[in-house]
């Protein structure tokens, strides 16, 4: 079954017409991003369908500047002609309104030429078809250990999206991509004891690449290996997070290389952080939005600049921020938009993928041989344990206390400490960096963090 057509219209047929409208009405400069997707997902409560989805969402957002260089900014779902033209003119009276300090602009790079990235489109499955193999999954899972009673998070999902940039300077993008994701999160419960749980997630380009069977077995043994738990003394240990526990981390506290943050006053970093330590030195960090592993990675991005890889920390310093067209303005010391930017009421940015490397340091800290740390597997309430602007965090997890190989899980306990303390403070990366959902990153050892037990 291949898949179905979206309702982007064609890009060159649709410049001509926005071309010719803007033109009738005295615009010179404009610009349009367009989404449109097709969402498909499954759910299933033990043996049984619980919910069926699907979705066409159609989203295009219209910029238009006037003869003061103000900018005004609409949104619509209607890509036929006239509702395109209603969106201009929508957008041309916004423009009065526009901000006058300091308005973006088209960005220099949205005509530069773009690099494709090898990303077949993968067929889309019959909704039944979805639905046996996530029954198949969760009857594997419950199989998987007599205390797995249920998988109460579950799903299994796939989607297309074609993603459009046109503007009055003659650039213009197009780009279409297929995603499929499978999460389990299963739950265990033995007589007189909590109920633990942990879960696995996969992505693919369509569900028929998906790895079913890793994300079967992880998420089972992840939570059977949380049945056997005990609780931790309060103190300062010396911790090792998972690849997904550290980007997790990362991401986070993106606004330290967010350059819209460092002008609005709102990030740990400065103009003249560049090149200051902010980590050890056996940390580098990259925004590879285009790395193999990502996903449906984008080509561009919302401003239509191209997508490229960004070093961000090399070696402990600070490299390079995030960038959109006016933030590299502001800054006035040369910098370029890097292809973060999110096209919106206002132009906002964020990282694309993280990739972490990092040196071995201390090779006497292991996963297999090492007692009394602790290995933090997820971490959760990151939306309310994590006070970006001021650099601290206080967050709940899941992981085992390490004791010569072997792992006892931990009750119930939170990790905190300060961002800028706990970079500095990584004293080792072990094994080969792993793929996760949001980016790339070995285990990572930090000395000195403070773990809180249950009282």
């Amino acid at each position: 079954m291949t898949a179905p057509s979206l309702l982007a219209p064609d890009p060159a047929v649709l410049r001509q017409h926005m071309t010719e409208d803007a033109s009738r009405m005295g615009l010179a400069t404009w610009d349009l991003g367009i989404t449109c997707g097709n969402d498909t997902s499954v759910q299933v409560d033990r043996g049984e369908p619980k919910q069926r989805k699907a979705r066409q969402s159609t989203t295009a957002m219209v910029r238009v500047w006037n003869d003061q260089g103000l900018v005004g900014i609409t949104s619509t779902n209607d890509l036929s002609t006239p509702g395109l033209r209603a969106a201009l003119a929508s957008a041309q009276q916004a423009s009065a309104f526009g901000d006058a300090q300091s308005p973006p602009r088209l960005s220099p790079q949205a005509r530069d030429p773009l690099t494709p990235l090898h990303q077949p489109r993968q067929p889309t499955l019959p909704m039944q078809m979805l639905l046996e193999r996530l029954l198949d999954a969760e009857r594997q899972v419950l199989n998987g250990h007599q205390a797995i009673s249920t998988v109460p998070y579950n799903g299994l999902a796939q989607a297309q999206r074609e993603r459009l940039y046109i503007n009055s300077a003659g650039a213009l993008r197009h780009q279409s991509t297929t995603s499929a994701t499978l999460w389990l999160y299963p739950r265990a419960e033995e007589a007189g004891r909590k109920p633990r749980g942990a879960g696995a997630v996969r992505l693919a380009a369509g569900v028929d690449d998906l790895d079913l069977e890793g994300c079967i077995a992880e998420a089972t043994e992840r939570t059977i290996s949380h049945l056997d738990y005990a609780p931790i003394d309060t103190g300062v240990y010396t911790v090792c997070f998972s690849p997904e526990a550290f980007l997790n981390l990362l991401w986070a506290f993106g606004s330290m290389v967010n350059a819209q943050a460092v002008l609005d006053g709102i990030s740990l970093s400065r103009r003249s952080s560049l090149g200051s330590q902010v980590a050890s030195p056996l940390l580098t960090v990259t925004d590879d939005a285009r790395h193999p592993g990502h996903v449906a990675a984008p080509e561009f991005d919302g401003e239509g600049t191209p997508t490229r890889r960004l070093l961000l920390i090399e070696g402990g310093r600070l490299r390079h921020f995030l960038h959109s067209e006016g933030t590299a303005r502001a800054f006035a010391d040369g910098s370029m938009a890097t292809g973060h930017a999110n096209l919106g009421a206002k132009v906002t940015l964020g990282p694309q993928w993280l990739d972490v490397e990092g040196q071995r340091g201390d090779s006497s800290l292991s996963c297999e041989t090492s007692s009394g740390v602790v290995l933090i597997d997820s971490l959760s309430a990151l939306h309310a344990g994590v006070k970006a602007s001021q650099g601290s965090f206080s967050l709940p997890f899941d992981g085992w206390l390490l004791s010569g190989g072997e792992r006892r899980s931990i009750e119930a306990a939170t990790v905190a400490g300060d961002i800028r303390s706990t970079l500095q403070h990584v004293v080792a990366c072990e094994g080969d960096p792993q793929c996760t959902p949001s980016g790339r990153s070995p285990h990572v050892w930090v000395e000195g963090l403070t773990i809180t037990g249950e009282a």
